[in-house]
C-alpha cells in the first residue's frame, strides 16, 4: 500500500512550484529574494509537519515570518537602530 496522505514537504514543494509563473515574472534581484523565502519555507518543514496545519500555506507563512524576525533581531543587536515610524 502506498502513502495516502502527502507529506508537508511534498505539499510545500507543490505549492512552491505553483508559484513558478509568479517567480519567473519577477526581476532577477527579486527572484533571488523569492528563492531565499522559499528556502525558509523548506528550513521549517519539520515544524510545519509537526503542527499539521489544515492549510500548508500557514506553515509557509509562519516559516518566512520567523526567519524575518530572526534577521530583524540580528540587525537590532548588530548596531544602532533608528525607528522609522516617526
Amino acid at each position: 500500500m502506498g502513502r495516502t496522505v502527502p507529506t508537508y514537504r511534498n505539499t510545500a514543494e507543490t505549492m512552491i512550484q505553483s508559484w513558478n509563473e509568479f517567480r519567473r515574472a519577477l526581476p532577477k534581484e527579486d527572484r533571488e529574494i523569492f528563492d531565499q523565502m522559499m528556502n525558509k519555507v523548506r528550513m521549517h518543514a519539520s515544524a510545519s509537519t509537526y503542527a499539521a496545519f489544515n492549510d500548508p500555506f500557514e506553515g509557509a507563512v509562519l516559516s518566512m515570518l520567523l526567519e524575518q524576525e530572526k534577521e530583524l533581531a540580528k540587525l537590532r543587536r548588530a548596531g544602532p537602530y533608528e525607528r522609522m515610524d516617526h
